[in-house]
């Protein structure tokens, strides 16, 4: 699942994503409300984290945008401002969340976490389809009760294709999920780790099926 972190403080940005990073998520960080204003207007994202006091244009700003086309990306705002009324605003223009600066890195790792089980899974700490079991508390697989080992871009097509029941991902759409913004993303690359899942999937009551011409779908199947 791919964070968007916009934060112009640059050794808070780093040391928020690192956190982030060490727990599976893709991290694009951005230091400018300019940028993330395009940003979150081209790529998708599961969360985004914004800084109230950005340059160029300020966090309310980049959420306001962001709620006038119509997107309900779940936002944690951050703020170093102690007013009452900044958080009241926020909360009015559609974040989702607010955390006061300073502020200890698990406990925002625990409301990201809480944000994407809300928007991904839809409240639910699992998601299952079949014998396949996401617990997004733990960021780990299992499959019919045993432990998958996973590669990172694996892991993220995987996720991707499990938050969606039902869905046909095109390439391109996983890839967007894969990549981050500093990484060239390849959809040819996602027909690669579709196959290693499969081999990993192979024997089990759960395939990923191909829609020639449109992507791929995560389903239960006869073993």
């Amino acid at each position: 699942m791919r964070v968007l972190l916009v934060e112009d403080h640059l050794q808070l940005a780093e040391s928020v994503a690192q956190a982030l990073k060490s727990t599976g998520l893709t991290v694009d960080v951005l230091h400018d409300g300019v940028a993330a204003d395009l940003a979150l207007g081209s790529e998708e994202y599961a969360v985004a984290i914004l800084d109230v006091g950005l340059p160029r244009m300020d966090g309310f700003e980049v959420l306001a945008r962001l709620r006038a086309r119509g997107k309900t990306l779940p936002v944690l705002m951050l703020t170093a401002r102690s007013d009452v009324k900044d958080r009241v605003h926020g909360l009015n223009l559609g974040a989702d969340d607010y955390l006061a600066k300073p502020f200890e890195l698990t406990e925002l790792e625990a409301r990201v976490k809480a944000l994407l089980r809300r928007s991904v899974l839809g409240g639910e700490r699992q998601q299952r389809c079949g014998g396949l079991v996401y617990d997004l508390d733990t960021r780990r697989f299992t499959l019919d009760e045993e432990l998958m080992t996973l590669t990172s871009r694996e892991q993220a097509v995987l996720e991707a294709l499990i938050a969606r029941p039902g869905r046909v991902m095109s390439k391109e759409q996983l890839a967007s999920q894969v990549f981050g913004l500093d990484e060239e993303a390849s959809p040819d690359a996602i027909e690669i780790y579709v196959h290693r899942l499969r081999k990993k999937l192979d024997g089990h009551a759960v395939a990923i099926v191909t829609f020639r011409g449109l992507g791929y779908l995560l389903e239960t199947r006869d073993a």
